[in-house]
């Protein structure tokens, strides 16, 4: 049998602002493990890794998208990601995409992580 999976909460929904990107540290080690981008009712949660060497990925804390708002942005080498598909479109990343994370909304409205996915 196996033991019960581990959830640990990220934030209520109503905490992810709409078109923007929030990182998160769900075991506390000082840097953010992962990023959620909320779009509607889609939330879109990616490991904080750029493919290209591993670098993590915003410049300045949340800063995850370009100035738009249309693109994940690598702070390090200037690589654009799809939001939707964590595909690299431009940059030396280009072929390679941002590892998704499954996050999950519970009926009181938190966005939860299973422990076990996170490094």
């Amino acid at each position: 049998m196996t033991p019960e999976a581990e959830f640990v909460t990220l934030c209520g929904l109503d905490e992810l602002l709409e078109g923007d990107a929030r990182g998160f540290d769900p075991l506390q080690r000082g840097s953010d493990a992962l990023f959620i981008v909320k779009r509607g009712a889609t939330l879109k949660a990616y490991r904080n890794r750029c493919p290209h060497q591993g670098a993590s990925l915003p410049w300045k804390k949340n800063a995850y998208l370009n100035a738009d708002g249309s693109r994940i942005v690598c702070g390090a080498h200037g690589a654009l990601f799809d939001i939707d598909t964590g595909q690299c479109l431009q940059g030396p990343a280009l072929g390679q995409a941002l590892e998704p994370m499954d996050v999950h909304l519970t009926t009181d409205g938190s966005v939860t992580l299973r422990l076990e996915d996170v490094d």
